[in-house]
């Protein structure tokens, strides 16, 4: 008992060492202000793709942000899955409203049955661009970019090193829903852990189109399940680099219950154990993250049942010292991304004694809430997703089993709640 102890309080102690220095390089970076962007002569002809299957909460909001970027020569593609989807009417109502005439909204042609409705719509997008456009930018609806976002994001690509560019999102702490809690403790080591592998994020991304045609990433979208992961390995092959790009965090103000969230959740591991080049480093942080302070939780329990009281007494403060430390660790990050998003003219939330202690009880939650997530994936074999169904059983083996037009009637009864 003795020295079990011992062993797991040190393997917190130093897996907290290593989150925060992790942590602190990821805040140095984020100081790192944009350094020479293009003029706009320098600044080449851009495609806008945003793909759309139900109307998401901020959809409006999100497309009058595209609308209005400080960007010289850019074209909005919207793909919508139908003329019947909520989006369809959203869009065009919006597009009118703006006056805007850079937009071209198209329903999904063709649904394919070997890759994901984003994947078919994706392909579809990008095959009918002309030579003219020489980067494609990649947008979600749950993003409400900020008027430089587009330049910021593409005056990297002037690199040669540099294939891709990429930002996160960043959710807000101060819900109402302990899924939206989880969701957003689980996101903080999520972008950190994203930024040191090089790891993409669709939601705001931008890739040279000569890319796209000279590497088989768009065949791969024709067989996958999802678009971002796999980039980082076949631009690897090629000599290239993910660029993160600090300024293209993006604050997401969406709500999720508990429930959405674990649904949402299962999909994603799923979805990293499919295309994540660090796979293996992926299950390894959920040991040190989700099995060291469980097996301390209940080593400290048998500990008073055998009132073994400087054992139960050694426990008890590692943990506290871990959570605690983690607590602060992600209330430094929050403040070092609060000052980019302020940067940016992003709204941001402000955090209160009772969010703070709502967020100390929900850290671990979120460490029992992955973990039955990452076992309950191990043997899942269908994603289900806004009523569409398909079954997986590889990377480059995936199926189409259900599908039906998005309605009214599949929107969510809360108005801000992601899909």
């Amino acid at each position: 008992m003795k020295d079990l102890t011992i062993f797991l309080s040190k393997s917190l102690l130093s897996w907290l060492t290593i989150q925060a220095t992790l942590t602190l390089i990821f805040l140095w970076f984020l100081r790192l202000r944009p350094k020479n962007l293009l003029s706009d002569e320098q600044l080449p002809k851009t495609a806008v793709i945003l793909c759309l299957r139900g109307a998401d909460p901020f959809l409006p909001n999100c497309l009058r942000s595209l609308l209005k970027q400080n960007y010289p020569q850019y074209d909005l593609r919207l793909i919508v899955d139908s003329h019947e989807d909520p989006a369809w009417q959203i869009a065009n109502d919006t597009i009118k409203e703006q006056k805007a005439t850079n937009v071209k909204i198209s329903p999904l042609l063709i649904v394919r049955n070997n890759c994901s409705l984003k994947c078919s719509s994706l392909v579809q997008a990008v095959s009918e661009l002309d030579d003219s456009y020489k980067v494609v930018a990649l947008v979600d609806a749950d993003t409400i970019v900020h008027r430089n976002w587009l330049r910021e994001l593409v005056s990297p690509l002037a690199d040669p090193k540099v294939g891709a560019t990429t930002g996160n999102r960043w959710y807000v702490p101060t819900g109402k829903y302990w899924g939206s809690l989880i969701r957003y403790i689980g996101n903080v080591s999520t972008v950190v852990q994203m930024f040191f592998f090089q790891i993409p994020w669709g939601g705001t991304l931008a890739v040279k189109t000569e890319i796209l045609r000279q590497t088989e990433l768009l065949d791969k979208w024709g067989q996958a399940l999802g678009e971002d992961l796999m980039i980082h390995r076949i631009l690897r092959k090629h000599g290239l680099q993910v660029k993160f790009v600090p300024s293209a965090l993006i604050v997401n103000h969406e709500e999720s219950d508990l429930f959405g969230f674990l649904d949402y959740l299962k999909r994603l591991i799923l979805y990293s154990r499919l295309y994540h080049p660090r796979w293996l480093a992926i299950v390894s942080e959920a040991v040190s993250g989700i099995l060291f302070p469980t097996a301390v939780i209940v080593l400290f329990i048998e500990s008073l049942l055998e009132t073994q009281w400087e054992a139960a007494a050694l426990l008890s403060g590692c943990y506290c010292i871990y959570t605690v430390g983690l607590l602060l660790l992600m209330l430094i990050l929050e403040q070092g991304v609060q000052q980019v998003l302020r940067s940016n003219d992003q709204a941001i939330a402000k955090i209160s004694l009772t969010t703070v202690l709502r967020m100390l009880i929900a850290i671990p939650l979120t460490q029992w809430v992955y973990g039955l997530a990452m076992l309950s994936s191990l043997w899942t074999s269908t994603v289900t997703w806004r009523g569409v169904a398909y079954r997986v059983k590889g990377p480059w083996k995936i199926r189409l089993i259900e599908y039906r037009p998005y309605q009214w009637l599949d929107q969510p009864v809360d108005s801000k709640i992601s899909l």
